[in-house]
């Protein structure tokens, strides 16, 4: 092998990782799985027993974009239409919540939402109590849980069935909203626009 066909060569780790990352892809868009839990399972039944070594494990825009090509390939004449109604309903929520600072993250919003996919809000309040007695006043039924945030710290979540979607609102304080965060998320007027993207493609 000459040293160009050996720059190109994939390395045994990198095939190892794309393998692992497609198969939580399909994990993800088959199942409804989580990122997490879809790459450890993958991992164990490439692997087996065996612990990875080294940097074999695929990060999650890897296997975003697989779930994207997993989506084209084998949901095509379906997932947009799938997509497109998840947000739709994520933004009439997101209006009816409006004076929490809603913003849409996860699957609806990178656009990789599927069958079992979804909707992940973000809510910025100065009390976030209020959140749940605005809900209460609406006769809402939820379920409160804690969920990873922004820097690994343990989020309030109220999770519920709207318009037999599952949804979930992350609750955080003002501050948190002005100091940031790594997680993609789009407000009102960014969701809007996505929607009128797609219906005038």
């Amino acid at each position: 092998m000459n040293i160009q066909a050996m720059l190109n060569y994939p390395s045994d780790a990198e095939m190892l990782r794309s393998e692992i990352a497609m198969l939580a892809a399909r994990m993800i868009a088959e199942d409804g799985a989580d990122y997490g839990s879809a790459k450890r399972k993958a991992a164990k039944q490439i692997l087996g027993n065996k612990k990875p070594k080294g940097d074999v494990l695929p990060d999650n825009s890897q296997i975003e974009q697989e779930v994207r090509e997993y989506n084209a390939l084998f949901f095509g004449d379906t997932q947009p239409q799938r997509l497109l109604l998840l947000r739709q309903i994520a933004l009439g929520l997101m209006l009816e919540l409006e004076k929490f600072n809603p913003y849409l993250t996860g699957a609806v919003l990178n656009g990789t939402a599927g069958q079992h996919s979804d909707i992940h809000l973000q809510l910025f309040a100065d009390n976030t109590k209020e959140v749940a007695i605005f809900l209460l006043n609406k006769d809402v039924r939820f379920e409160v849980s804690e969920t990873s945030g922004n820097r690994n710290e343990t989020v309030e979540t109220l999770s519920f069935l709207h318009q037999q979607e599952g949804v979930h609102l992350a609750l955080y304080n003002l501050d948190d909203l002005r100091a940031g965060g790594r997680t993609e998320r789009s407000n009102i007027t960014a969701v809007r626009n996505l929607i009128e993207e797609s219906t005038t493609e």
